[in-house]
């Protein structure tokens, strides 16, 4: 065997231990997604998650569609839901 085929028999072992390697992260990413349930907040858990935040901020936030969110119920009455982790990406991870 000479030495540009043993350079390609390398490369070609070190690229399917990458791609090995990343179908693992992969699912070990979609498990921990899985595992992890998703907590909704209520506009006023919303306003004491975030020292300073008002309910008045946060429906504002909502109608002018800046944070993601759920309507439960029908039309303007129904109570509106926000995940904590959306909530919390769009002030930085602060709380």
């Amino acid at each position: 065997m000479n030495v540009k085929n043993e350079k390609q028999e390398i490369i070609m072992q070190i690229s399917a231990l990458l791609n090995q390697l990343i179908e693992t992260e992969e699912k070990q990413h979609k498990e921990e997604i899985s595992e992890k349930p998703i907590e909704m907040l209520t506009v006023k858990e919303c306003a004491a998650a975030v020292k300073g935040l008002s309910e008045h901020t946060v429906r504002q936030l909502v109608l002018q569609n800046k944070i993601p969110y759920i309507r439960t119920g029908q039309g303007k009455k129904g109570k509106i839901l926000i995940s904590r982790s959306a909530l919390m990406d769009y002030f930085g991870g602060t709380a």
